[in-house]
């Protein structure tokens, strides 16, 4: 399969030094591509936070969508063209996605059914690293939505059985207004086989089964009465993909992926850094006033430690589910074993008599110099990828 690009100008925004990659992809949409590009050109020039990249991705359209589409690229800076030989939704996301350079990645349908008011609280998320997978969900009780009864019954009988026979949290599986970090997509993209309408789903079906955090956003959506989906084709071919699901043919990629970058992760572990710190700090001034301060310090630490594990486990490392726990919990009393050295030793340092005040400052030195090795035993040792994952 071939992929013809064109690109024009670079997008304007240099002060921006993150960027989204937003695709649009098209078969036969010469009617609404122009004004739909241009309307979304115009909404991330404006106040948009981050850096943009719109790619036009052509799905072997027969009409006049590959022109219109090299012009809109020649013309708008931040724009550009792909063209595929090949039909499929899925084929085209995976084709631009696989080999992009954004920090998040993303994609609309070409009418601009979804508000894009709901762009920006769909990507904030993934770029704090609050989340993974971000949709937009047209079944919330927040979301205004106007279409048909007939999409209506068909989506939400679609996703009913998503959740009851797929065992699927997430609640609009269809809704095309999605976004991932980039890097989680590169990871998950192997292992997922459709290349048209299932493409999405078995996307977040794969996500959730490695444990990644999928983010919903309700939307306004207008139904485009004029749509090029085929209902009935895309409903059978929807059916088709959780059947094979069903059977046990979701793939697993060659390595789960992981929130691996320390950019994501220092501000998390940060975070329950500081809270887990307030809660030793705490608990070692109560137990002073009953306990010498090493047996003080040393009890107060325990159980901040094991909560900083969990807490660390889940939300810095992103793991979820049993498999690896009484590992990671015994790493990390390793890593409690450490920081009780650094902090004991402080106190034992100081001079006969000191007051607490002294010894809660002795504390939250030696604490510091703790955290920071805890996070390094934890990123390099304890969550690192074993070899032998599959």
């Amino acid at each position: 399969m071939s992929m013809t690009m064109v690109s024009g100008p670079a997008a304007g925004a240099s002060r921006r030094t993150r960027l989204v990659e937003v695709v649009v992809p098209v078969y036969n949409e010469e009617r609404v591509l122009a004004a739909s590009v241009e309307r979304l050109h115009a909404y991330l020039s404006g106040d948009f936070p981050y850096g943009f990249r719109v790619t036009i991705a052509d799905n072997a359209s027969t009409d006049g969508t590959w022109t219109i589409a090299r012009r809109l690229a020649r013309e708008l800076p931040g724009v550009r063209a792909v063209h595929l030989d090949q039909k499929g939704r899925g084929r085209a996301l995976r084709r631009v996605w696989e080999s992009s350079d954004a920090d998040v990645v993303g994609y609309m349908d070409v009418d601009l059914s979804t508000d894009l008011d709901a762009f920006l609280p769909l990507i904030a998320p993934l770029m704090t690293g609050h989340s993974d997978l971000a949709i937009g969900t047209r079944l919330s009780p927040w979301s205004n939505v106007v279409r048909g009864p007939k999409r209506e019954v068909v989506s939400r009988s679609y996703n009913l059985l998503l959740r009851s026979l797929m065992g699927a949290r997430f609640s609009d599986a269809q809704c095309g207004f999605k976004a991932a970090r980039t890097e989680v997509v590169q990871a998950l993209l192997p292992a997922v086989k459709d290349e048209a309408w299932f493409f999405d789903t078995e996307l977040l079906l794969l996500a959730e089964q490695h444990g990644l955090r999928i983010h919903e956003v309700p939307v306004d959506w207008v139904d485009d009465p004029d749509s090029r989906v085929d209902i009935v084709r895309t409903a059978v071919d929807d059916l088709r993909g959780m059947w094979r699901v069903a059977r046990g043919s979701l793939a697993a990629p060659a390595a789960p992926p992981s929130r691996t970058s320390v950019r994501t992760q220092i501000p998390v572990f940060a975070v329950i850094g500081a809270i887990s710190t307030v809660a030793h700090l705490a608990l070692f001034w109560m137990l002073r006033s009953v306990l010498p301060p090493v047996a003080a310090n040393a009890i107060a630490l325990l159980v901040t430690a094991v909560a900083n594990t969990a807490a660390n486990r889940r939300f810095t490392f992103g793991v979820r589910g049993r498999a690896g726990a009484l590992r990671h919990h015994l790493g990390g009393l390793v890593a409690f074993v450490a920081g009780l050295a650094l902090t004991s030793g402080g106190l034992a340092a100081l001079p006969g008599g000191a007051s607490r005040a002294a010894e809660l400052a002795a504390v939250v030195v030696a604490n510091g110099l703790a955290t920071l090795l805890r996070f390094l035993l934890l990123r390099s040792w304890v969550f690192a990828p074993r070899k032998d994952s599959r």
